[in-house]
């Protein structure tokens, strides 16, 4: 071949090689726009997916299952701002399994790179997350990481948490286009986290308003008080998420709160127990008359170790039930498990709330109840004197009628007769007397005359020689089932046992239990002294012992070789009890 065929070959060639580059840049950029069209059609997807969630927690997991589809991440993270602004309150996550999460630990509370963007809410992109001042590394077990996105969620101008991106499959670098891309999903996140707590508030005013409607109607429909306190605990439990929920109500004349209702994560230990004002939470938001809330309930100074208490409890929240002219009318503490979130103000703001609608209806039903009383009382004067006016001068007319009517009655059995119905409408007229004193006598009685109340100040009175205030719990209807002759002698009994123990325990503390069932009260006094050595004076055992019998009752004292001593004094009520 010649060079001039040679050359006329080369120029049929160079054409069609840039034919091919141009034929292929045409495809690479059809490939882009394809891409870009999926990647906008994806986003839409994803925006619409989250948009549609009214659920929060969902809401937010399907957030963090976006983002890792839209940047193609191995991991992804969402993370929320506690209220402190300043730590992760909760951590949401995709690509990490539960057993590797339980291998690792704790959720991060945002130190190194996630506190970095808590404290600049901008987005970051890493190529290296080692090389980033703020990193110090993983715990053990995490999985290796390398590359790094992070944007920030606002709601409402306020930062709501952060979005994590972590190693982009393939090995590939993130780029600007993911960050334009995890951005466009974080003001959507940010629209559907707002919706979804709008949603999750209204469910919850809806909530509080159906048990306040619920005990409203409760206490004015004549439901008892200890039964609507009980109700009044547990809704307010059930709509908080708590643990524990109970109700304390003052001791008159004591200057402590006893504590009516419990109910929850070990109630019992609660229930029953007798609080000073200044060592226990219930009793600080009494004394103040708002709120108190703690982090950690369990370890807390300002509330006294014994009795233990609160176990497995972390945030705990104390209210005033009421904080009108008259002050509170009791306290409402709420309580979380270790690790659940601590009671926001809004939370704190709301139960104000519910507990003031909660102490205008028990005052509501309290005067009701006082108006039916009174009712009651006219009724009881208008038949105290019809009877006094019209019954007891009618019969009285009519005795005097048949008196007289006997003196000319000369059969003698029929003389007797008259004679014994005159007695008997004697009888009868005293019968009414007393009738009608009964019904227009009023009780009397102090401020704090009842055994409960008595009880309480015994055993304050007994902390000053005992060095060490006892503990005390009382349960059951104790000022209204146990008669006064009955609680003369439980308030004997105590006051001896307490004073037993300061003169001969040497004991470092005291407990009281005073209960009943409305069949029997049952005193425990308990001590961890020394005991009872053998052949000691038994003479002030004795009297209680004597005490119990004289009731119907009995008394039994146990006191191992370990140490420490058990009292128990229980006596029947009502029918079936000894003479006394």
């Amino acid at each position: 071949m010649g060079r001039a065929e040679e050359a006329q070959d080369a120029r049929v060639r160079l054409p069609q090689l840039r034919l091919d580059e141009l034929l292929e840049e045409l495809q690479a950029r059809l490939d882009a726009a394809r891409g870009t069209r999926d990647r906008v059609h994806s986003l839409l997807e994803a925006v619409l997916s989250v948009g549609r969630e009214l659920d929060l927690e969902q809401a937010l997991h399907s957030i963090v299952e976006a983002a890792a589809v839209l940047v193609d991440a191995e991991y992804a993270a969402l993370g929320v701002i506690g209220p402190d602004g300043t730590r992760l309150s909760a951590f949401h996550t995709v690509g990490v399994t539960d057993e590797e999460i339980a291998a690792i630990g704790p959720f991060p509370e945002g130190h190194g790179i996630l506190g970095e963007l808590i404290r600049h809410p901008e987005p970051l992109l890493l190529a290296k997350l080692s090389q980033h001042p703020a990193s110090y590394g993983f715990p053990a077990h995490h999985p290796p990481m390398n590359t790094f996105l992070g944007v920030p969620i606002r709601v409402r101008e306020q930062v709501f948490g952060n979005l994590y991106l972590t190693e982009k499959r393939g090995g590939a670098q993130f780029d600007e286009e993911d960050e334009a891309v995890l951005s466009t999903l974080a003001v959507a996140a940010g629209v559907a986290i707002d919706n979804a707590r709008l949603y999750e508030e209204s469910r919850l005013r809806e909530r509080w308003l159906r048990a306040t409607a619920e005990i409203t109607h409760n206490l004015m429909s004549g439901v008892g008080s200890g039964e609507v306190l009980g109700m009044i605990a547990e809704r307010a439990g059930e709509i908080t998420g708590s643990a524990l929920a109970a109700v304390g109500l003052p001791l008159e004349g004591t200057g402590r709160l006893g504590v009516e209702v419990a109910a929850g994560l070990d109630a019992e230990a609660h229930r029953g127990l007798v609080l000073p004002m200044e060592t226990s939470l219930m009793g600080l938001a009494f004394a103040g008359a708002a709120p108190v809330t703690t982090d950690d309930a369990a370890h807390d100074d300002r509330i006294s170790r014994e009795p233990r208490r609160f176990e497995g409890l972390g945030p705990a929240v104390a209210v005033p039930i009421g904080t009108g002219e008259a002050g509170p009318r009791g306290v409402l503490l709420l309580a979380r498990e270790c690790g659940r979130p601590v009671f926001s103000a809004t939370e704190t703001e709301t139960l104000q709330a519910f507990a003031a609608q909660a102490a205008v209806a028990m005052e509501l039903a309290e005067r009701r109840r006082d108006a039916e009383e009174v009712a009651v009382l006219k009724d009881r004067d208008r038949i105290a004197r019809d009877l006094h006016d019209l019954a007891i001068q009618r019969l009285f007319a009519t005795g005097m009628t048949l008196q007289s009517a006997g003196r000319f009655i000369e059969h003698e059995e029929a003389a007797q007769r008259v004679s014994r119905a005159v007695d008997d409408l004697d009888e009868t007229i005293k019968i009414i007397r007393s009738t009608i004193f009964g019904l227009r006598a009023r009780e009397g009685g102090g401020t704090g005359s009842g055994l409960r109340a008595q009880a309480v100040r015994v055993a304050g009175e007994a902390g000053s020689v005992l060095g060490f205030a006892p503990g005390v719990r009382m349960e059951g209807l104790i000022d209204t089932d146990v008669p006064r002759e009955i609680a003369d002698h439980v308030v004997a009994v105590l006051s001896e046992s307490l004073t037993n123990i300061a003169r001969h325990a040497h004991a470092r503390r005291a407990d009281v239990s005073l209960v009943t069932d409305g069949s029997e009260v049952r005193l425990t006094v308990t001590d961890d002294g020394v005991g009872i050595p053998a052949g000691g004076r038994r003479s002030g055992l004795s009297n209680m012992a004597e005490r119990a019998e004289q009731l119907g009752g009995s008394m039994t004292v146990d006191s191992p070789e370990g140490g420490g001593t058990t009292l128990v004094w229980r006596v029947p009520l009502g029918e079936g009890r000894g003479a006394l």
